[in-house]
């Protein structure tokens, strides 16, 4: 059977894909304590070696825009291709997909009466790619599975339901008769605000909350509605639901084996957190 070994979350800041890009860049003063918050992540994964990554993540607008955006989407493709969305980042290539456990995540999804969006193509924004090269710089060693999560347009969904999205998403990887070794990563955040009057909005002391939330006490972050996340982390901030939804996927308890918080990176905080289940 298939097993899940950790969660990770961080952001995926575009202005990071600048510093993947040159990587003489990830010394600076104003990159270096970001890139240096995933050596210890790095190490795990090298040393727990999943076959498999699925990545939950916001899609920015390659697949979905205002008038066509579902509440929860997953991806059935054999590959995902990464495209030039305009913020001047090379595109970063293909990452393999993995049809066969994204169709049992589909079906017991559906069975366990969330109503998905099923995409046979995706193309995938920064929010999957900048991760991705985060986590593996060198090489692609893992078969992905990209979930995606509306964060964007209202109404969006609730803590609660992201967590309980999160729940079955475990139990589908779970129950998956393969032995395969999977990681699940949440992606975006933390408080960052793009436009408007708060724009620039950075809440750390939120930011340390959600990271201590979901290291001891993951229901404390559902007692938010998503509204009030949006006060309390920004307009963008409301990605920490991508965040809530991959710790979700481990059930009972978990140890915490990094974190690392840094501001600024561009306007908004960024992240990291490792958890893998007590049992691992």
């Amino acid at each position: 059977m298939a097993k899940i070994v950790g969660a990770i979350m961080t952001s995926h800041v575009p202005m990071i894909g600048r510093a993947i890009a040159n990587r003489n860049l990830q010394q600076d003063p104003y990159f270096k304590p970001f890139f240096d918050g995933l050596h210890p992540v790095r190490d795990w994964l090298a040393r727990v070696k999943p076959d498999v990554a699925v990545l939950i993540y916001n899609d920015h607008g390659l697949n979905f825009f205002l008038d066509n955006l579902p509440t929860f989407a997953v991806g059935a493709a054999p590959v995902y291709h990464n495209a030039d969305e305009g913020w001047g980042l090379p595109p970063f290539g293909s990452f393999a997909g993995d049809p066969r456990l994204s169709w049992h995540v589909i079906e017991c999804l559906i069975e366990d009466e969330f109503d998905i969006a099923t995409c046979q193509q995706v193309v995938v924004d920064h929010a999957f790619s900048i991760p991705m090269l985060l986590l593996w710089p060198d090489e692609r060693p893992v078969r992905t599975v990209p979930i995606l999560i509306n964060t964007v347009q209202h109404p969006l969904p609730s803590p609660v339901r992201c967590a309980k999205f999160g729940r079955a998403i475990g139990r589908a990887l779970e129950s998956y008769e393969e032995d395969i070794r999977i990681v699940v990563v949440g992606t975006g955040g933390l408080s960052h605000q793009l436009e408007g009057t708060r724009a620039g909005f950075i809440n750390k002391a939120f930011d340390l909350e959600c990271i201590d939330s979901l290291a001891t006490d993951p229901s404390r972050l559902t007692r938010y509605t998503s509204r009030e996340l949006v006060a309390l982390a920004g307009a963008q901030g409301v990605e920490i639901l991508n965040w809530i939804t991959a710790r979700a996927a481990l059930e009972g308890a978990v140890r915490e084996i990094h974190r690392n918080y840094h501001i600024p990176i561009s306007n908004t905080a960024a992240g990291t957190l490792l958890l893998e289940p007590l049992a691992a």
